[in-house]
């Protein structure tokens, strides 16, 4: 899939059903600098970006910079439970702005702009100049020193414009790559057909090697969807001989996950002992060089690895020693209560003693 919009074209019409808020917008006045951003209700971030964006409009208003929300990614069961959901985001986000925002529940306007450029997710911005051609594609965030070379007509031409679009549409065909093997996964698992899912998920596994992701699903899939254990156990091994060479505790971690996930390990006991061995004693190594809140949880998982192995003794020490980092961590009292409470629970199950 290759990007067909972006900085140089010349902007899709806005095709939409409604408009709110303002009147209704239907061609893109030559002269003029528009900022679109498209938006969700159930972004996060999406608020936040308009609210900044509608700044920006009040502060350049008067040489012609005009602020559109696009609602073109809402889900509701008709169109006018979606454009009732839009309207009460944008009474939250926009009190007193009066900002245009177009709806649209046909998909045209994801079509012909978020996905003609390779956008899969929002909020996301777009740029159209005063020629009516595109100056600009990425996340609003990005807009504040843009905008200015976008006025005064120096940001297309610029090296800075040109490697900004070169990496965005990089990282847009690997999504699209991606979200490819995405829906062959989804279309597979939905009729359970596991062959066609494991095939696309080896496929994310070679396209995609710094991705792990990919690998837990790969183990997953063998282990626990087609309970293949001897092909799950070779996968499991390559994951973790891949995540030692790494030296990441990130990926050794993961893979001490998978290894004590409630698979049947019943005819391997052996080796997963000497597995969680080896990446144990490596996450051990590495923590020096970590903060405290990834010593409690590699201590944690590292502690079932012993009590799992009959040395009940070092798991109490692992144990003890991730309450005092989770006492020493910057964290809200509700959920610093909550991790110390895990943790007094497997003390105690590994003291042998009453939880």
């Amino acid at each position: 899939m290759t990007s067909n919009l972006g900085i140089d074209s010349p902007a899709p019409s806005i095709n939409v059903q409604d408009w709110l808020r303002c009147d209704p917008l239907s061609n893109f006045q030559l002269g003029k600098i528009y900022i679109l951003e498209f938006l969700s209700t159930t972004c996060s971030g999406c608020g936040p970006a308009l609210s900044h964006l509608a700044q920006l409009q009040e502060k350049y208003s008067d040489i012609g910079v005009e602020v559109i929300g696009v609602a073109a990614n809402e889900e509701a069961a008709t169109a006018d439970e979606a454009l009732a959901q839009v309207d009460a985001w944008a009474s939250k986000w926009l009190p007193n702005t009066n900002i245009r925002i177009a709806f649209d529940y046909s998909g045209e306007m994801a079509k012909h702009w978020l996905l003609a450029s390779l956008t899969f997710h929002v909020p996301q911005a777009f740029v159209v100049d005063r020629d009516g051609c595109i100056a600009f594609v990425g996340p609003p965030d990005s807009l504040e020193d843009v905008l200015v070379k976008v006025i005064d007509g120096s940001w297309r031409a610029s090296a800075e414009a040109k490697n900004a679009e070169k990496e965005r549409i990089a990282k847009g065909e690997i999504d699209a790559a991606k979200n490819a093997l995405y829906g062959r996964i989804w279309a597979a698992t939905k009729i359970e057909d596991w062959k066609t899912a494991l095939s696309a998920i080896e496929e994310g596994v070679n396209l995609f090697p710094d991705d792990i992701s990919w690998r837990q699903s790969h183990v997953g899939t063998l282990m626990g969807e087609m309970r293949d254990m001897e092909a799950g156990w070779i996968a499991l091994g390559q994951f973790a001989r891949t995540a030692i060479e790494r030296n990441s505790e990130e990926w050794l971690l993961t893979a001490m996950h998978q290894l004590f996930y409630p698979y049947d390990y019943s005819g391997l006991l052996a080796e997963r002992l000497s597995m969680g061995k080896e990446l144990s004693e490596r996450i051990l190594r590495l923590y020096p060089q970590q903060g405290s809140r990834l010593r409690f949880y590699s201590y944690q998982t590292i502690a079932f690895y012993y009590h799992e192995s009959g040395d009940n003794d070092r798991a109490v020490d692992l144990i003890e020693q991730a309450l005092t980092f989770v006492h020493e961590e910057s964290l809200p009292d509700v959920k610093k209560q909550e991790l110390k409470a895990q943790l007094l629970s497997a003390l105690a199950e590994y003291k042998g003693e009453q939880v």
